[in-house]
């Protein structure tokens, strides 16, 4: 019943959906704002100076537009002191100055949330880390996956394949960006695939777990995945900005225009405006819609054990103890989080990225200090991270 109300809901939404913006102006002409200067970084004072960087996030922002980045919203907080910035425009048609409090794709930060709705249900006793998944989704699971448990699905060594999807490139997604993927279906795609590697033996960063974990959540509360993630999580906090769009390809409420530089229609590489796309192909692993305030509240709420309550928050802070799939880099994804070493300690967080739009919450284990940002990026999902993105992380807590 659910996947049939999801298909209709998302025909309906689709239907109501233009093609979306046909002509995007060139970066180097819209640059200025609507006085002929760029966009300046706006800022509120830190409440501890000396030990904020303040200098540094500013500078970190400062320019934008650029040919990498249209916009930033930053949020620094934490017992460290509190800083707020934002640069770059809201659209780069008009170069208004971006809204500091719009809300944006959060991409793969969804994870978070997915993690922390599978702990809480862990902890009621309405599923165990340890069964196997097959055991919840019997008519799912194939007997090549037998072994993967539950917590394998939400630490990535679960060895299960990507799911297919039509087209490898910008373009061919874009020219797709409002097909409606059923969670079903991807997990079908995945699982007809041999498997990678043998469960807990390797670690592979990939949707597809999630896209799992959203379904169990279905299966073992008889509800939908938005609505727990609302009930248990949205509603408690308060965060009013935050939701999940189904297949609802438009940002509902104030956003800043997200923009990808790709082969426009001409022949020419360029920007087209991606602000209006589908995200059914993430799901539970990547479709949250979310302002910094909102994500600034919730990593803070988490790290403080307020929504993951008891020795199962551990989980989001433990590494399994194996190699990354390919590179046989130690891992560095946990349970809903991921772990980097900068400026000497640890720092735990969670970066996203669709179209258009980059972002990330990382917090210190102690809470001192508290990063989140949103950048509009013109080069989001690329191979390497994107530049004004990575210029934040290292002046917020240090190089690695």
């Amino acid at each position: 019943m659910k996947n049939t109300m999801r298909t209709l809901l998302a025909t309906a939404l689709v239907l109501g959906v233009a093609a979306g913006p046909s002509v995007v102006p060139a970066l180097a002409s819209t640059a200025a704002g609507p006085t002929g200067g760029s966009a300046s970084v706006n800022t509120t004072p830190t409440a501890a100076p000396a030990e904020v960087p303040a200098a540094a996030l500013e500078a970190a922002i400062a320019g934008l537009p650029t040919a990498d980045a249209t916009a930033a919203l930053v949020r620094v907080g934490g017992t460290d002191g509190v800083w707020r910035g934002s640069s770059g425009v809201h659209d780069l048609a008009s170069g208004r100055p971006a809204d500091p409090a719009g809300r944006f794709r959060a991409g793969s930060v969804t994870k978070v949330f997915t993690a922390a709705v599978v702990l809480q249900l862990a902890s009621e006793g309405a599923l165990d880390l340890d069964r196997t998944a097959r055991s919840y989704l019997p008519e799912l699971i194939p007997a090549a996956y037998a072994g993967v448990t539950v917590r394998q699905l939400l630490n990535h060594t679960h060895g299960i394949p990507a799911p297919d999807f039509p087209g490898s490139t910008v373009e061919e997604w874009y020219a797709n960006r409002f097909l409606v993927h059923d969670p079903e279906d991807m997990v079908r795609s995945a699982t007809a695939k041999k498997p990678e590697f043998p469960p807990g033996e390797r670690q592979h960063y990939l949707n597809i777990g999630y896209t799992i974990a959203g379904l169990l959540i279905e299966h073992v509360t008889g509800d939908s995945y938005e609505d727990q993630v609302a009930r248990r999580i949205l509603r408690p906090l308060g965060l009013r900005d935050t939701y999940l769009p189904g297949a609802n390809p438009r940002i509902v409420g104030p956003h800043n225009h997200g923009y990808q530089t790709m082969t426009l229609d001409d022949g020419t590489v360029g920007l087209r405006d991606v602000s209006v796309w589908g995200t059914t192909d993430g799901w539970a692993a990547g479709d949250l819609v979310s302002t910094t305030a909102d994500l600034e509240r919730f990593t803070k709420a988490l790290f403080r054990g307020r929504v993951v309550r008891g020795p199962l928050l551990e989980e989001m802070f433990t590494l399994p103890p194996v190699t990354a799939f390919g590179s046989g880099d130690p891992a560095a994804y946990s349970v809903g989080l991921s772990m980097k070493r900068l400026g000497g300690r640890e720092v735990w967080g969670k970066t996203g990225g669709r179209w258009g739009y980059n972002t990330a919450i990382a917090s210190t284990r102690d809470g001192s200090r508290v990063l989140v940002y949103s950048v509009n990026s013109t080069d989001a999902k690329g191979s390497d991270m994107n530049q004004v993105a990575l210029n934040l992380m290292v002046a917020a807590f240090g190089r690695p």
